[in-house]
């Protein structure tokens, strides 16, 4: 098992910026998709945005032109960089990982395993 540990959410005006960090708590051999997802008061937790290994990203309706996912792969960290926040993106962010912890799970030929973070909380309010 491993953690993910997401950092960077804090209380913002609107249409200012944020960016939030997601980092294996220790050793991983290799991550590959990781993804960004939230849950606001109330509603159900949804996908935010997406990169792949080669570094392709994909993102939801609300966030496009407004949010940026990218990777450090070396690191295994993967970061959104949010600007024009609106109200409406107040929520816990979540990260998710497609992980293989060990080389043996890597060159076993299985499918890495999902992980998630804790949330970080990120309110958009004047």
């Amino acid at each position: 098992q491993v953690q993910l540990v997401e950092s960077g959410g804090d209380l913002v005006q609107p249409g200012g910026s944020l960016r939030l960090s997601c980092a294996p708590a220790g050793y991983i051999f290799n991550a590959e998709s990781m993804r960004w997802y939230r849950q606001a008061p109330g509603k159900e937790r949804e996908l935010v945005a997406t990169i792949t290994y080669g570094g392709d990203a994909s993102y939801a309706d609300p966030v496009k032109g407004r949010f940026t996912i990218s990777r450090d792969s070396p690191k295994n960290t993967v970061y959104l960089q949010m600007n024009g926040l609106k109200p409406e993106d107040t929520a816990v962010y979540y990260c998710n990982a497609d992980i293989f912890l060990t080389s043996g799970e890597y060159y076993s030929g299985n499918s890495p395993k999902n992980y998630w973070g804790q949330g970080t909380q990120v309110t958009v309010s004047s």
